[in-house]
C-alpha cells in the first residue's frame, strides 16, 4: 500500500505520526506500508535471526533485529532483518540498547513476499549500501534463491542447495545454504 504524501510532509513530521501495523516506511516523500508477512516469510525471518545471533551475539560481534526502524539519509526503512555490529548499536548512557536507530544497518536482509515489488526492495538495499551497509540479501523463497549485494554494486545469486551463502566479514562462522532455509519451511 502506497500513500503519496504532499511535498510539505518532512521526515520529522513522518516520525511524529503514530506507528502502523504492519510498519510504514518513508521513502522518496511517500509513506509505504509494508505487507503483512505470510508463513514462509515469518518462518525464514524468525529462524534466520536465531541462526545469526547464535554466531555473532555470544562474541559481541553483532546482533540481528527483526523489523527494526532505521532512519538515515531522509528515509525511514524497516528491513525484515537488520544486523548491526556490536559497537554500532545505539545505546543509552546506562548501556541499554536505544529505541532509535538513526543509521543504516551493517547488513540488511529482505525476504520477498508474493505481493512485493522486487524492484522496490532492491532499491532499498542499494540505498542502504550507499550509506554504509556492508551487505544486503534479498531472499526469494518461491525461487529458492538469494541475491547478495555489496557496496561495489556487484550482485550475485545463490541457488544451488548446498552452496554456502556469502556473509559479511563480521559474521564469519555463519554457514547457511539454500537447503538450510528451505528445510526451515518443512520442520
Amino acid at each position: 500500500m502506497i500513500q503519496t504524501v504532499s511535498k510539505s510532509l518532512s521526515l520529522e513530521e513522518f516520525l511524529q505520526l503514530p506507528e502502523t501495523e504492519p510498519a510504514s516506511e518513508f521513502i522518496d516523500n511517500a509513506i509505504i506500508q509494508k505487507s503483512m508477512p505470510k508463513g514462509s516469510h515469518s518462518i525464514i525471518q524468525g529462524e534466520l535471526i536465531i541462526a545469526i545471533n547464535a554466531v555473532v551475539k555470544p562474541q559481541k560481534m553483532a546482533r540481528a533485529f527483526p523489523e527494526l526502524r532505521c532512519t538515515f539519509a531522509d528515509r525511514v526503512i524497516v528491513p525484515d532483518v537488520s544486523v548491526f555490529k556490536w559497537n554500532r548499536i545505539p545505546r543509552y548512557p546506562n548501556g541499554r540498547i536505544a529505541d532509535e536507530f538513526a543509521l543504516a544497518p551493517d547488513w540488511i536482509i529482505e525476504i520477498l513476499s508474493s505481493d512485493q515489488s522486487q524492484t522496490k526492495v532492491i532499491k532499498k538495499i542499494l540505498h542502504s549500501l550507499d550509506y554504509g551497509t556492508e551487505m544486503g540479501w534479498l531472499i526469494d523463497p518461491a525461487e529458492q534463491t538469494i541475491f547478495i549485494y555489496t557496496p561495489d554494486q556487484r550482485s550475485q545469486s545463490v541457488d544451488k542447495p548446498h552452496e554456502l551463502i556469502p556473509v559479511p566479514s563480521f559474521a564469519v562462522g555463519l554457514n547457511l545454504t539454500i537447503k538450510d532455509l528451505c528445510d526451515w519451511l518443512i520442520d
